[in-house]
């Protein structure tokens, strides 16, 4: 069966979560990702999931080489027509990332913007021993999530309701235990009275499963912050990002 969340960031959903994240969290999550993993220009990066390519364009910009993937056409046309104009070293593919294999090894891969959690375990474990694959050895993964079981048990909504630049969005979320997860039905409305309507499901793992579903791709648990690099996770934080080497 088709993952539901290959559809989702298409629509107007796609411009909401470019409104939604900040630019200067890219940047600081950009630098830190050059100093952390002492990338140096012509390192190379996999960037699994890119969406529009804020951490691509950024690490681009400081010579690092990217190889950035998205299932969106429209996000990758995006980040193609920047590449272009910036002549960044970047390339960008539009894949499905359960199909895709990278070419050649590198330094580091990074899945950002909770875009892990849309997969069930057995496929996160697909995508993770691709990654492994395509590592240099004691190569590093950087994933950001904020759908761990320490951070959604403490403050699980039900409904949902926020105005994002004159967009209404609405959402109504419930948890089932087996497998665990969140299925969240989206309504948007737009300015102009427009509606779009859309479903996402967010599998959810504690830290112990995380640190199991890596040992079974073949990566060992490093740490994981809740700021990058300052403050390490805790219980409730709101986001996490996880790292971990190749075995």
């Amino acid at each position: 069966m088709e993952n539901i969340n290959n559809t989702y960031f298409q629509g107007y959903y796609k411009d909401i979560w470019k409104n939604i994240i900040p630019e200067e969290l890219t940047a600081k999550e950009a630098d830190f990702i050059q100093q952390y993993f002492k990338l140096a220009p012509g390192d190379r990066v996999l960037d699994l999931m890119c969406g529009y390519g804020r951490h691509a364009i950024a690490l681009g910009k400081k010579g690092i080489e990217v190889t950035a993937v998205d299932n969106l056409d429209d996000y990758i046309q995006e980040l193609n027509a920047v590449i272009s104009e910036e002549s960044l070293p970047v390339r960008a593919f539009k894949a499905d990332v359960l199909k895709f294999e990278a070419e050649g090894l590198y330094n580091l891969a990074v899945c950002m913007g909770n875009s892990l959690c849309f997969f069930d375990r057995n496929d996160t474990i697909s995508i993770l021993k691709m990654i492994a694959r395509h590592l240099n050895p004691g190569g590093h993964l950087f994933v950001n999530t904020w759908m761990l079981a320490e951070i959604v048990f403490k403050d699980f909504r039900e409904k949902s309701w926020s105005n994002i630049r004159g967009t209404k969005y609405i959402t109504e979320s419930k948890y089932y235990i087996q497998p665990s997860r969140i299925e969240t039905d989206h309504l948007i409305i737009t300015p102009e009275g427009q509606q779009e309507t859309k479903k996402a499901i967010d599998y959810i793992y504690s830290i112990s499963d995380t640190e199991l579903i890596l040992s079974e791709a073949g990566f060992a648990l490093d740490e994981i912050y809740s700021v990058p690099g300052r403050r390490k996770f805790t219980l409730g934080d709101p986001r996490a990002y996880i790292i971990a080497h190749k075995i």
